[in-house]
């Protein structure tokens, strides 16, 4: 029996602290930004996006903004302590007023409010960051090409670049949120004068930010090989496999899957007690966002 074969690709950046897939989100944002103008964007106290923005802003000396879903900065936070320490301005939202960012009226305020600066939207999800993400040569294993495509699926940018650069190749999006609009979310960073079919979606097993002991267990094992986080990466590679042992993927495949970083939230996980002290010790042991490796 022929055998399946996994690759894992994670990237190299030249920017500490930005991980993968954020960087590649970011790349638009970088490039249409004029020189005296910062970069604002959006998203919850712990996010990941907001982590690799400010650290992005620190290496290019531009002026960041962080909308913070929450109702008081926590300073003691590692995630926004770290956004802080670059330089970002942190500016409390709350949840009631922050579901409104996909109104018109929310994005008019920010921009008066903010004139001097891009808007980006929360995880740097949008046709120009899904952009971005055309630049990864996923497809491309070090065995020949993926038959194969996977990533952990939130917010929508990150698959959406990924389906337009390989439109001959089966892409699956392992979600890790429970979104009924992800489908949606997906198709609005892709062009619409294109109807594209080589994709779709898991149902994610648990609500977003939901930490399963099952899921803690395999980043643990999985440590001496690869990093990961039981939030996006970790979570997303465990459905994967649980889909390989039922046998709902067929077997004799060459996967290609995304590692699209995010161990920055390990710290947030320890510090909301959701992983235990020895778990954090392990996971966070040696991490280097900025490894490349396909393993």
């Amino acid at each position: 029996m022929t055998k399946t074969e996994l690759w894992v690709c994670q990237l190299a950046t030249t920017v500490p602290n930005i991980s993968g897939n954020k960087w590649l989100k970011l790349a638009s944002a970088l490039r249409k930004r004029s020189a005296k103008q910062g970069i604002l964007s959006m998203g919850g106290a712990f996010s990941n996006h907001l982590a690799a923005l400010a650290a992005a802003g620190k290496h290019y000396g531009f002026p960041t903004v962080g909308l913070v879903r929450t109702d008081k900065i926590d300073l003691t936070n590692p995630t926004l302590a770290q956004c802080l320490q670059n330089g970002m301005y942190l500016q409390p939202v709350d949840r009631s007023y922050y579901r409104q960012r996909h109104t018109s009226e929310f994005n008019q305020k920010l921009i008066n409010c903010y004139p001097d600066y891009l808007i980006i939207p929360e995880g740097g999800s949008n046709e120009e960051g899904a952009k971005g993400v055309m630049a990864l040569p996923l497809a491309q294993t070090p065995a020949g090409e993926a038959s194969l495509l996977c990533c952990a699926t939130a917010s929508g940018g990150t698959i959406a670049g990924i389906i337009q650069r390989y439109p001959d190749i089966r892409v699956l999006g392992l979600a890790v949120v429970q979104d009924k609009t992800l489908i949606d979310k997906v198709n609005a960073c892709l062009p619409i004068n294109h109807n594209f079919s080589n994709w779709e979606l898991t149902k994610a097993s648990s609500a977003y930010g939901k930490v399963k002991a099952e899921v803690v267990a395999f980043c643990c094992e999985l440590k001496p090989q690869i990093s990961l986080e039981p939030i996006y990466t970790g979570k997303a590679l465990y459905q994967l496999f649980e889909l390989l042992e039922k046998k709902e993927l067929a077997a004799g495949q060459r996967i290609a899957f995304f590692h699209t970083g995010g161990l920055q939230g390990l710290a947030g996980l320890y510090y909301r007690k959701l992983i235990s002290e020895t778990e954090y010790a392990l996971l966070a042991a040696d991490d280097n966002e900025e490894a490349c490796t396909a393993v």
